[in-house]
């Protein structure tokens, strides 16, 4: 059996790779560029620094900066609209997973039109929009490598997995400079996400010996370094770590699938604004705990990556430790429950089915270990609350 293993053409890696995004896109054969971004990036002088390494090269650009965190169908509208009037051959996108969500869905909208619903899973996205320069701020969702997209529907707060080569940017710009300013919260909750794309991409039906390779080393860079970058932001050889563990972490998902987790994380960040990494880290230790007896071996392995279980550990004890490493980094990290998030419990629990469904709808939980049923997952949600 064979696996097809899609990447972005070019992955321009290290401290100052950002800084190559003008020759970059005259490698490509691109002049025109949008800078799709978030006023953060603005503000940082990132988009500054952008357009001068594209003035080097004779290049002009123009800015949209309106994109918002978890992105929805009427959030990228403008930048939609932006392409459609404008002569954009490309797109650069810059920020964390939501700024480069967005620019994935507004090259495929720009270019095809039609409704975000209509690019949702089960359609596989073959078409092939504006070419995207990914350039990630922070060191988590992965997306400059990957295959996936996801945009909230306003009118029913679903979160719609988009999936196919059409949402794989051509180039990422791998910069762990970039990330050197994040805070401390938006440190922990990436790089959990970044942790948890790497074990569910392990642990997943999908897997294979490639993502196994990229799952594996991504593990051991993230885990050992996501405490040290949450205490110190400073800390350049734990935030370089960071940036690459998150970025093989990323390919290791784009070519095996997320699991469990993201399917009942989305439904939490779409009723309830949780930002993702941080819904994903408040599932990550009760859902591997539920998942580890189908897949037992595979969940050691990744406790002896991680580096929280030894080489003669059996695999009994050896689960037992990355449980419990899960549900200590949560408490050093200070992950919130969903009650201390601000959640509404009676809302929450009135939920449940509706969440279960839109778990289950997305495909994800098809490629846990263990599939659960509805009802697994609710029990699952309720848990979160004990």
């Amino acid at each position: 059996m064979s696996n097809q293993i899609i990447l972005p053409r070019i992955l321009q890696v290290g401290a100052g790779a950002s800084q190559q995004v003008g020759s970059i896109l005259k490698t490509l054969g691109c002049r025109r560029p949008l800078i799709v971004t978030d006023k953060m990036m603005v503000q940082l002088g990132y988009i500054d620094a952008i357009q001068a390494s594209l003035s080097e090269q004779a290049i002009s650009s123009d800015v949209f900066h309106e994109t918002v965190p978890e992105p929805t169908v009427s959030s990228i509208q403008a930048g939609v609209d932006k392409v459609r009037e404008g002569n954009y051959d490309c797109i650069i996108a810059i920020g964390g997973g939501s700024p480069i969500d967005s620019a994935k869905a507004i090259s495929i909208l720009g270019k095809f039109g039609g409704a975000m619903r209509e690019y949702k899973f089960p359609r596989i996205v073959t078409e092939s929009g504006l070419p995207i320069i990914a350039i990630p701020t922070t060191a988590g969702t992965g997306s400059e490598v990957t295959r996936f997209t996801i945009i909230t529907d306003d009118s029913s707060d679903e979160k719609m997995l988009c999936v196919g080569i059409g949402f794989m940017p051509v180039a990422a710009l791998v910069d762990y400079t970039l990330t050197l300013s994040l805070p401390a919260r938006i440190t922990a909750d990436t790089g959990i996400d970044a942790l948890t794309h790497a074990i569910e991409a392990y642990v997943s039906q999908k897997a294979s010996a490639y993502s196994d390779s990229q799952a594996i080393a991504a593990m051991g860079l993230l885990a050992p370094n996501l405490r040290r970058v949450f205490h110190d932001g400073s800390d350049k050889p734990a935030r370089e770590a960071m940036m690459l563990g998150a970025t093989l972490a990323g390919i290791a998902f784009s070519n095996a699938s997320v699991a469990l987790v993201h399917g009942m994380s989305r439904p939490i960040g779409a009723f309830y604004h949780v930002p993702h990494g941080l819904s994903n880290a408040m599932l990550l230790p009760s859902v591997t705990d539920y998942s580890i007896p189908a897949a037992a071996q595979r969940y050691a392995d990744c406790a002896r990556a991680m580096g929280v279980a030894e080489a003669n550990d059996s695999t009994d004890v050896a689960t037992g430790k990355l449980v419990a490493e899960l549900y200590a980094i949560n408490d050093e990290l200070n992950v919130p429950t969903p009650e201390e998030f601000g959640i509404d419990r009676s809302h929450f629990f009135a939920n449940l089915e509706t969440m279960a469904a839109q778990a289950l709808a997305s495909g994800s939980p098809n490629n846990n270990p263990r599939v659960p049923t509805s009802q697994e997952i609710i029990e699952i949600y309720k848990n979160l609350w004990l």
